[in-house]
């Protein structure tokens, strides 16, 4: 029987792995039974041979996701139409009864659910349905599609026009609007190439400045401050003049935050925008206050009539209701979502991926997308040659590790797997994990590092003592770095390039690599 030491080889199993089960399809309930027999530790090994071909398409996703509930709950609604030859307006009122009740247990607005459900039934009723589309099928269709629509449809950028650009910060305390600042500045800085610009425009709280200091420093972003300046909008000249003097092309303000209700403070950021002309200014929202974010938000958008909204801690236990609801209430798009502490915790909000994943389909195009980001192409020729010399040492091993963390929390890399959240929802993933397995490389000689084969018993020894483990643990990663080596050497062969060959043609495999 197969047994998997830990929660991080389970989870790197799956996310290297996700092109197998991409063809679903295909393999169908057979999955499980793969993974009961043995299989997919016979498929790990292939893993790192994935990550030298650039085609791992791992994306950051929320492992404990914010639909995690709601996607159950609308599975066991269409399991109302299965069997059905066809939809008649009693099976889709009852299946539809079911959607509106878990939409609202899902904390989404009561009148978004109401008028979601009968937009949905008005188009289930009046399509004619080809026989060879099963009605539960076709409903799925249908929700995909209007919940879509419901957040937003599109996707939809910033606007970075102005010279410089200047986005504007609003939102609650503790919304997280100084991490979400730096977050925004870390990627126009690597994925725009802008030289973006942070400015401290929160005067009240005392580490305020510190705080956006140090996130700062995390992404390579200067960040202007006035610690004595209690005047946001001199603040905010003064940065600006900095900012045209130095070269930076785009301005973040962030401010402090602060209640709709609170007149005074409102007034503040209301004179602020008026006065700095910004050509975004963003809503940042707590994910986790479901429809009070909501209601917030509108309060908000009277006032400032912001040009789009950030919902951050995606990553936490929420139901998802504000990201459904937010849309239709404030007429505003979500344009980013945060989903993780790290800096790189930060995507462009795509609906219809969203639905997706709401769905439990997956999210193919932002895997490659990801992948595309984090992976050189020079750097995977270099090692895939190692690969077929069977060159492939402690160093790259070590480096592919590295590459991994890069791409964030591993509880965030499963669920974007269609087929794959759902059998490892309940895996203990432990990420300091990785601590362990770095230790030990890292206690090695670099000789060792390069010669793995001079790792005798009296060496193992010492590293284990040296990282702070023990012989088993040592033995372990040696056994398995052994067996990876070898496996890799094995799918540079005829009989994988026939696999991968067939492999390419389905759905779900887009832009598989030549072997």
């Amino acid at each position: 029987m197969l047994k998997l030491e830990s929660g991080v080889e389970k989870v790197m199993i799956y996310i290297f792995l996700h092109k197998v089960y991409l063809c679903a399809h295909y393999y169908k309930e057979r999955v499980l039974k793969y993974i009961k027999i043995g299989v997919i530790r016979l498929l790990y090994y292939f893993s790192f041979y994935y990550l030298c071909k650039i085609e791992s398409e791992i994306y950051k996703f929320t492992f404990k996701a914010m639909f995690e509930n709601l996607s159950d709950r609308l599975e066991r609604s269409f399991k109302i139409l299965k069997g059905e030859g066809k939809i008649t307006e009693i099976n889709v009122a009852e299946t539809l009864k079911d959607v509106r009740r878990a939409l609202l247990d899902a904390d989404v607005n009561y009148k978004v659910a109401k008028s979601f459900t009968d937009t949905v039934k008005q188009k289930a009723l009046g399509m004619n349905v080809l026989t060879a589309v099963k009605p539960g099928q076709l409903m799925v269709k249908i929700v995909h599609d209007e919940l879509a629509e419901l957040m937003g449809g599109e996707a939809v950028g910033l606007n970075l026009s102005g010279r410089p650009s200047i986005i504007l910060m609003s939102g609650l305390q503790g919304s997280g609007k100084t991490t979400f600042s730096g977050k925004l500045a870390n990627m126009l800085k690597t994925k725009e190439h802008k030289n973006p610009l942070l400015v401290a425009c929160d005067v009240y709280r005392p580490a305020a400045i510190d705080q956006l200091k140090v996130v700062g420093e995390q992404v390579g972003v200067a960040v202007y401050s006035e610690p004595e300046n209690k005047n946001v909008n001199e603040i905010a000249d003064h940065a600006l003049a900095e900012a045209k003097a130095k070269g930076n092309d785009v301005v973040i303000i962030d401010t402090a935050g602060r209640l709709a209700v609170d007149e005074e403070m409102m007034n503040e950021i209301e004179s602020l925008k008026n006065h700095v002309h910004p050509d975004e200014t963003l809503f940042v929202v707590d994910s986790m206050t479901g429809q009070d974010a909501v209601n917030t938000a509108k309060e908000f958008n009277d006032r400032l009539d912001f040009n789009g909204v950030v919902l951050t801690k995606l990553d936490g236990d929420t139901r998802g209701g504000a990201a459904l609801s937010i849309r239709t209430v404030v007429t505003k798009p979500i344009k980013f979502i945060g989903t993780g502490e790290k800096m790189e915790a930060i995507d462009v909000f795509h609906p219809g991926r969203m639905a997706d994943r709401i769905l439990g389909m997956g999210d193919v195009v932002s895997l490659v997308e990801r992948a595309q980001e984090q992976f050189d192409e020079e750097e995977a020729k270099r090692l895939q040659k190692k690969i077929q010399k069977n060159q492939f040492d402690f160093n790259d091993f070590y480096n592919q590790i590295q590459q991994i963390k890069k791409m964030g929390n591993l509880k965030d890399l499963a669920s974007m797997i269609p087929g794959v959240g759902k059998a490892i929802r309940d895996v203990d993933i432990d990420d300091n994990a990785f601590k362990g397995i770095e230790a030990i490389i890292q206690s090695m000689t670099p000789k060792e590092r390069t010669n793995p084969e001079l790792l005798n018993n009296s060496r193992r020894q010492r590293i284990a003592k040296g990282s702070g483990t023990n012989i088993q643990e040592v033995n372990r990663l040696i056994k398995q770095f052994d067996q990876t080596r070898k496996m890799m050497k094995m799918v540079t062969g005829s009989k994988m390039a026939g696999m991968m060959s067939k492999m390419k043609g389905m759905p779900g495999m887009p832009n598989m690599p030549k072997i």
